[in-house]
């Protein structure tokens, strides 16, 4: 039981649907840290002491005895202080919103390779008006020789040589928007 504090009517614990629902929090970021790769679970700040149960509990294949370790991973995670398990989650979230920036980046790359292999002309004069540090002659030579390979039938050496340029051009400007902004919010107008 519970029970209340006489002197503040105060309960001394946290409600069991309140304890409840912070075990399954925690169970829900043990099912996310097991479905990582490795390398993406070296990046986080998890202890020493959880590594070899996440380990474990990837390991395993048969489904319930996979749930059962679950249920003990979650165990043990429960046992870390709220510090601890919300750098994990902090690191999670942050990850996944690079890897969706990364992803935003990938699709707008192929939308400008797309776009340069149909429009020409127009698309690259749209290009170099939003990006005119690129190398317009480089752009054009890859497009045309994109175009040509599509067009032969030929392995599409170039059609990827024209998405890496693209992507880089992109990241290059996604990084100067980034820093330009930080420089204009430090000036002060008055």
């Amino acid at each position: 039981m519970r029970g209340r504090d006489p002197e503040t009517g105060e309960f001394y614990s946290p409600s069991r649907s309140k304890q409840r629902e912070e075990a399954l929090e925690i169970r829900a970021l043990a099912e996310k840290l097991v479905a990582l790769p490795p390398a993406r679970l070296a990046k986080l700040p998890i202890p020493e002491g959880l590594l070899p149960h996440i380990h474990e509990t990837q390991r395993i294949t048969s489904h319930i005895a996979h749930k059962r370790q679950l249920q003990y991973l979650a165990k043990q995670m429960r046992r870390e202080d709220d510090e601890t398990l919300e750098a994990i989650r902090e690191a999670l979230d942050d990850s996944g919103e690079s890897v969706r920036k990364a992803n935003a980046l990938l699709h707008e790359a192929e939308q400008w390779r797309e776009r340069l292999l149909s429009d020409g002309n127009a698309a690259l004069a749209e290009l170099l008006d939003e990006f005119p540090t690129a190398d317009r002659q480089h752009l054009r030579q890859l497009a045309r020789n994109a175009h040509d390979e599509r067009a032969k039938n030929k392995p599409p050496r170039a059609f990827r040589e024209l998405f890496q340029e693209l992507r880089a051009l992109l990241a290059d400007g996604a990084s100067d928007e980034a820093g330009g902004d930080s420089v204009d919010h430090d000036e002060d107008p008055a």
